[in-house]
Protein backbone atom coordinates (compact mmCIF):
# COMPACT_ATOMS: atom_id res chain seq x y z
CA UNK A 1 0.00 0.00 0.00
CA UNK A 2 2.57 2.67 0.90
CA UNK A 3 4.24 1.95 -2.10
CA UNK A 4 1.61 2.19 -4.22
CA UNK A 5 0.80 6.00 -2.75
CA UNK A 6 4.47 6.66 -3.72
CA UNK A 7 4.01 5.85 -6.54
CA UNK A 8 0.56 7.65 -6.94
CA UNK A 9 2.55 10.31 -5.41
CA UNK A 10 5.19 10.35 -8.04
CA UNK A 11 3.31 9.87 -11.22
CA UNK A 12 -0.08 11.54 -10.62
CA UNK A 13 -0.39 13.90 -7.91
CA UNK A 14 2.04 16.55 -9.05
CA UNK A 15 0.72 16.53 -12.32
CA UNK A 16 -2.88 17.37 -10.58
CA UNK A 17 -1.64 19.91 -8.65
CA UNK A 18 0.09 21.80 -11.28
CA UNK A 19 -3.03 22.01 -13.03
CA UNK A 20 -4.74 23.38 -9.91
CA UNK A 21 -2.17 25.77 -10.27
CA UNK A 22 -2.57 26.99 -13.81
CA UNK A 23 -6.64 27.17 -13.21
CA UNK A 24 -5.77 29.21 -9.94
CA UNK A 25 -3.54 31.75 -11.70
CA UNK A 26 -5.18 31.52 -15.02
CA UNK A 27 -8.14 34.09 -13.21
CA UNK A 28 -5.90 36.50 -12.22
CA UNK A 29 -5.38 38.51 -15.01
CA UNK A 30 -8.92 39.12 -15.25
CA UNK A 31 -9.51 40.18 -11.71
CA UNK A 32 -6.41 41.91 -11.59
CA UNK A 33 -7.67 44.11 -14.01
CA UNK A 34 -10.88 45.33 -12.88
CA UNK A 35 -8.64 45.43 -9.26
CA UNK A 36 -6.26 48.00 -10.93
CA UNK A 37 -8.74 50.55 -11.99
CA UNK A 38 -9.05 51.48 -8.24
CA UNK A 39 -5.90 50.15 -6.84
CA UNK A 40 -2.84 51.14 -7.83
CA UNK A 41 -0.05 48.36 -8.81
CA UNK A 42 2.20 48.16 -5.65
CA UNK A 43 -1.33 48.38 -3.60
CA UNK A 44 -2.55 45.01 -4.79
CA UNK A 45 1.10 43.37 -4.54
CA UNK A 46 0.96 45.28 -0.78
CA UNK A 47 -2.46 43.66 0.12
CA UNK A 48 -1.84 40.18 -1.95
CA UNK A 49 1.70 39.55 -0.73
CA UNK A 50 0.29 40.88 3.07
CA UNK A 51 -2.87 38.91 3.20
CA UNK A 52 -1.14 35.71 1.80
CA UNK A 53 1.78 35.98 4.45
CA UNK A 54 -0.68 35.89 7.38
CA UNK A 55 -3.19 33.42 5.90
CA UNK A 56 0.55 30.94 5.93
CA UNK A 57 1.69 32.19 9.24
CA UNK A 58 -1.77 30.98 10.64
CA UNK A 59 -1.86 27.41 9.03
CA UNK A 60 1.47 26.69 9.81
CA UNK A 61 1.35 27.88 13.38
CA UNK A 62 -1.26 25.82 13.85
CA UNK A 63 0.83 22.83 12.27
CA UNK A 64 2.93 23.51 15.16
CA UNK A 65 6.12 23.17 12.69
CA UNK A 66 7.04 26.38 12.06
CA UNK A 67 11.15 26.56 12.04
CA UNK A 68 13.29 26.03 9.23
CA UNK A 69 15.78 22.82 8.94
CA UNK A 70 18.54 24.98 8.53
CA UNK A 71 19.81 28.32 9.85
CA UNK A 72 21.37 28.85 6.33
CA UNK A 73 17.85 28.43 4.85
CA UNK A 74 16.88 31.28 6.26
CA UNK A 75 19.15 33.24 3.79
CA UNK A 76 18.61 30.81 1.22
CA UNK A 77 14.35 31.31 1.20
CA UNK A 78 15.22 35.36 2.09
CA UNK A 79 16.69 34.96 -2.14
CA UNK A 80 14.66 33.03 -2.94
CA UNK A 81 11.44 35.36 -1.79
CA UNK A 82 13.38 38.15 -4.10
CA UNK A 83 12.87 36.39 -7.29
CA UNK A 84 9.75 34.13 -6.69
CA UNK A 85 7.54 36.60 -4.81
CA UNK A 86 8.83 40.04 -4.99
CA UNK A 87 10.28 40.58 -7.90
CA UNK A 88 7.31 38.33 -9.52
CA UNK A 89 4.70 40.08 -8.20
CA UNK A 90 5.49 43.79 -8.46
CA UNK A 91 7.01 43.07 -12.04
CA UNK A 92 3.72 41.07 -13.32
CA UNK A 93 0.75 43.54 -11.60
CA UNK A 94 3.21 46.54 -12.68
CA UNK A 95 3.19 45.29 -16.15
CA UNK A 96 -0.39 44.02 -16.02
CA UNK A 97 -1.70 47.87 -15.51
CA UNK A 98 0.60 49.13 -18.38
CA UNK A 99 0.30 46.39 -21.21
CA UNK A 100 -3.06 44.21 -22.90
CA UNK A 101 -3.60 40.66 -21.26
CA UNK A 102 -3.14 38.78 -24.72
CA UNK A 103 0.79 40.22 -24.43
CA UNK A 104 1.16 39.18 -21.14
CA UNK A 105 -0.12 35.67 -22.21
CA UNK A 106 2.22 35.51 -24.85
CA UNK A 107 5.34 37.16 -23.12
CA UNK A 108 4.53 34.31 -20.42
CA UNK A 109 6.00 31.41 -22.78
CA UNK A 110 9.43 32.82 -21.90
CA UNK A 111 8.97 31.42 -18.08
CA UNK A 112 10.29 27.71 -19.41
CA UNK A 113 12.86 28.68 -21.56
CA UNK A 114 14.14 30.88 -18.54
CA UNK A 115 13.88 27.65 -16.02
CA UNK A 116 15.47 25.62 -18.26
CA UNK A 117 18.37 27.76 -19.50
CA UNK A 118 18.76 28.56 -15.98
CA UNK A 119 18.80 25.29 -14.57
CA UNK A 120 21.06 23.81 -17.36
CA UNK A 121 23.37 26.92 -16.26
CA UNK A 122 24.02 25.46 -12.81
CA UNK A 123 23.73 22.07 -13.38
CA UNK A 124 20.74 21.57 -11.63
CA UNK A 125 18.21 20.56 -15.23
CA UNK A 126 19.76 18.53 -17.43
CA UNK A 127 19.06 19.94 -21.07
CA UNK A 128 17.62 16.64 -22.79
CA UNK A 129 16.69 16.77 -26.11
CA UNK A 130 13.10 16.11 -26.41
CA UNK A 131 12.73 18.34 -23.49
CA UNK A 132 14.19 20.87 -25.28
CA UNK A 133 11.27 19.67 -28.65
CA UNK A 134 8.74 19.70 -25.63
CA UNK A 135 8.89 23.11 -24.63
CA UNK A 136 8.90 24.45 -28.28
CA UNK A 137 6.28 22.55 -29.65
CA UNK A 138 4.39 23.83 -26.53
CA UNK A 139 5.85 27.77 -27.12
CA UNK A 140 4.46 27.26 -31.01
CA UNK A 141 1.14 26.13 -30.01
CA UNK A 142 1.01 28.65 -27.46
CA UNK A 143 1.98 31.34 -30.07
CA UNK A 144 -0.66 29.83 -32.28
CA UNK A 145 -3.89 29.66 -30.08
CA UNK A 146 -3.07 33.53 -29.37
CA UNK A 147 -2.08 34.73 -32.73
CA UNK A 148 0.48 37.82 -32.31
CA UNK A 149 -1.24 39.22 -34.88
CA UNK A 150 -3.91 40.06 -32.09
CA UNK A 151 -1.47 41.74 -29.48
CA UNK A 152 -0.53 45.45 -29.60
CA UNK A 153 3.20 45.49 -29.25
CA UNK A 154 3.09 49.07 -29.73
CA UNK A 155 5.26 51.91 -27.84
CA UNK A 156 2.37 52.36 -25.83
CA UNK A 157 2.91 48.77 -23.78
CA UNK A 158 6.78 48.61 -24.13
CA UNK A 159 7.50 49.34 -20.81
CA UNK A 160 4.62 46.84 -19.41
CA UNK A 161 5.58 43.97 -22.03
CA UNK A 162 9.22 44.46 -20.75
CA UNK A 163 7.83 43.89 -17.22
CA UNK A 164 6.41 40.79 -18.07
CA UNK A 165 9.54 39.64 -19.96
CA UNK A 166 11.57 40.06 -16.63
CA UNK A 167 8.82 38.63 -14.23
CA UNK A 168 9.16 35.74 -16.58
CA UNK A 169 13.37 35.92 -15.77
CA UNK A 170 12.47 36.49 -12.13
CA UNK A 171 9.97 33.53 -11.89
CA UNK A 172 11.96 31.00 -14.07
CA UNK A 173 15.10 31.82 -11.84
CA UNK A 174 13.14 30.73 -8.48
CA UNK A 175 11.55 27.59 -10.39
CA UNK A 176 15.00 26.38 -11.50
CA UNK A 177 16.79 26.93 -7.86
CA UNK A 178 14.66 26.32 -5.20
CA UNK A 179 14.10 22.76 -5.28
CA UNK A 180 16.45 21.47 -3.18
CA UNK A 181 15.51 24.14 -0.41
CA UNK A 182 11.78 23.59 -0.68
CA UNK A 183 12.12 19.56 -0.75
CA UNK A 184 14.47 19.59 3.16
CA UNK A 185 11.61 22.08 4.61
CA UNK A 186 8.48 20.79 2.75
CA UNK A 187 6.10 23.22 0.58
CA UNK A 188 4.07 24.98 3.21
CA UNK A 189 6.94 25.56 5.46
CA UNK A 190 8.85 27.05 3.04
CA UNK A 191 5.98 29.47 0.89
CA UNK A 192 5.39 30.53 4.75
CA UNK A 193 9.12 31.83 4.60
CA UNK A 194 9.24 33.21 1.36
CA UNK A 195 6.25 34.93 1.86
CA UNK A 196 6.99 36.65 5.37
CA UNK A 197 10.18 38.13 3.99
CA UNK A 198 8.62 38.71 0.99
CA UNK A 199 5.91 40.87 3.23
CA UNK A 200 8.64 42.99 4.60
CA UNK A 201 9.30 44.35 1.03
CA UNK A 202 6.20 44.73 -0.21
CA UNK A 203 3.93 46.01 2.46
CA UNK A 204 5.47 48.64 2.82
CA UNK A 205 5.84 50.06 -0.82
CA UNK A 206 1.87 49.35 -0.83
CA UNK A 207 1.05 50.78 2.14
CA UNK A 208 3.02 53.78 0.54
CA UNK A 209 1.29 53.44 -2.64
CA UNK A 210 -1.80 53.65 -0.63
CA UNK A 211 -1.55 56.97 1.04
CA UNK A 212 -2.92 58.89 -2.16
CA UNK A 213 -6.27 56.49 -2.53
CA UNK A 214 -9.63 57.28 -1.34
CA UNK A 215 -10.51 54.08 0.35
CA UNK A 216 -14.32 54.89 0.40
CA UNK A 217 -13.79 54.56 -3.51
CA UNK A 218 -13.13 50.96 -2.86
CA UNK A 219 -16.06 48.89 -2.89
CA UNK A 220 -17.03 45.61 -0.81
CA UNK A 221 -17.12 43.71 -4.67
CA UNK A 222 -13.35 44.91 -4.53
CA UNK A 223 -12.35 43.62 -1.55
CA UNK A 224 -13.60 40.45 -2.19
CA UNK A 225 -11.55 40.47 -5.26
CA UNK A 226 -8.66 41.51 -3.16
CA UNK A 227 -9.11 38.25 -1.32
CA UNK A 228 -9.16 35.99 -4.13
CA UNK A 229 -6.23 37.35 -5.64
CA UNK A 230 -4.10 37.21 -2.27
CA UNK A 231 -5.89 33.37 -1.59
CA UNK A 232 -7.44 31.40 -4.75
CA UNK A 233 -4.61 33.38 -7.02
CA UNK A 234 -1.64 33.51 -4.59
CA UNK A 235 -1.27 31.52 -1.81
CA UNK A 236 -2.93 28.43 -2.99
CA UNK A 237 -1.25 28.09 -5.94
CA UNK A 238 2.04 28.67 -4.49
CA UNK A 239 1.60 25.83 -2.11
CA UNK A 240 0.66 23.98 -4.98
CA UNK A 241 3.55 24.82 -7.02
CA UNK A 242 5.92 24.34 -4.39
CA UNK A 243 4.58 21.03 -3.39
CA UNK A 244 4.83 19.66 -7.37
CA UNK A 245 7.95 21.27 -7.25
CA UNK A 246 9.19 18.94 -4.70
CA UNK A 247 8.48 15.98 -6.82
CA UNK A 248 9.14 16.86 -10.68
CA UNK A 249 12.15 18.34 -12.54
CA UNK A 250 11.85 22.34 -12.54
CA UNK A 251 11.20 22.55 -16.12
CA UNK A 252 7.91 20.13 -15.73
CA UNK A 253 6.56 22.73 -13.18
CA UNK A 254 7.43 25.84 -15.24
CA UNK A 255 6.02 24.16 -19.17
CA UNK A 256 2.43 23.89 -17.01
CA UNK A 257 2.44 27.77 -17.54
CA UNK A 258 1.41 26.77 -20.87
CA UNK A 259 -1.81 25.50 -20.35
CA UNK A 260 -3.38 28.83 -19.45
CA UNK A 261 -4.12 30.29 -22.30
CA UNK A 262 -5.88 27.04 -22.77
CA UNK A 263 -7.86 26.92 -19.54
CA UNK A 264 -8.91 30.61 -19.91
CA UNK A 265 -10.33 29.71 -23.77
CA UNK A 266 -12.13 26.72 -22.51
CA UNK A 267 -13.27 29.33 -19.69
CA UNK A 268 -14.53 31.59 -22.60
CA UNK A 269 -16.08 29.05 -24.35
CA UNK A 270 -18.39 28.09 -21.46
CA UNK A 271 -18.79 31.19 -20.08
CA UNK A 272 -18.32 33.55 -22.98
CA UNK A 273 -19.89 31.19 -25.96
CA UNK A 274 -16.83 31.30 -27.80
CA UNK A 275 -16.77 28.85 -30.59
CA UNK A 276 -13.29 26.11 -31.12
CA UNK A 277 -11.76 26.39 -34.26
CA UNK A 278 -9.37 23.68 -35.81
CA UNK A 279 -6.56 26.15 -35.59
CA UNK A 280 -7.46 25.61 -32.23
CA UNK A 281 -7.48 22.20 -32.07
CA UNK A 282 -4.00 22.44 -33.88
CA UNK A 283 -2.58 24.59 -30.86
CA UNK A 284 -3.64 22.20 -28.38
CA UNK A 285 -2.45 19.34 -29.92
CA UNK A 286 0.95 21.06 -30.29
CA UNK A 287 0.71 22.24 -26.22
CA UNK A 288 -0.18 19.06 -24.61
CA UNK A 289 2.47 17.01 -26.70
CA UNK A 290 5.05 19.42 -25.37
CA UNK A 291 3.79 18.89 -22.17
CA UNK A 292 3.84 15.21 -22.58
CA UNK A 293 7.47 15.77 -23.75
CA UNK A 294 8.87 17.53 -20.89
CA UNK A 295 7.38 15.07 -18.20
CA UNK A 296 7.81 12.08 -20.10
CA UNK A 297 10.11 9.74 -17.89
CA UNK A 298 14.23 9.34 -19.91
CA UNK A 299 16.24 6.43 -19.12
CA UNK A 300 20.07 7.81 -18.94
CA UNK A 301 21.09 5.54 -22.12
CA UNK A 302 18.57 8.22 -24.26
CA UNK A 303 20.52 10.94 -22.62
CA UNK A 304 24.47 10.52 -23.31
CA UNK A 305 23.60 11.93 -26.99
CA UNK A 306 22.63 15.29 -26.08
CA UNK A 307 24.26 15.57 -23.18
CA UNK A 308 27.71 14.43 -22.91
CA UNK A 309 28.65 18.03 -24.21
CA UNK A 310 26.94 19.90 -21.04
CA UNK A 311 27.46 17.25 -17.82
CA UNK A 312 29.35 19.21 -15.00
CA UNK A 313 30.20 17.70 -11.65
CA UNK A 314 28.14 19.69 -8.85
CA UNK A 315 28.04 18.68 -5.55
CA UNK A 316 24.92 19.59 -2.82
CA UNK A 317 27.13 22.64 -1.43
CA UNK A 318 28.10 23.79 -5.10
CA UNK A 319 24.31 24.49 -6.15
CA UNK A 320 22.89 27.57 -6.17
CA UNK A 321 20.15 28.28 -3.43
Amino acid sequence: MKTAESKLDKSYAPHVALLLVQMFFGSLPVIGKIVLKVVPAFGLVGFRVGITAVCLVIFQKYRGDFWLAERKDYLRLFVLSIFGVSLNQILFISGLSLTKASNSSLLAVTIPIFALSVGAIFGIEKLRFLKIVGIILAAVGVILLIDPRKASFSSQTTLGDLLIVCNSLSYGIYVATSKETISRNGAIKSMTWLFIFAAAICIPLGAFSMSSVDFGTITPMIWLLILHVAIVSTALPYIFNAWALARVNPSTVAVYVYLQPIIGFMMAVIFLGEEISLFTVLAAILIFSGVFLVTKKFNRRSDKIFNHKITRKTTKQDKII
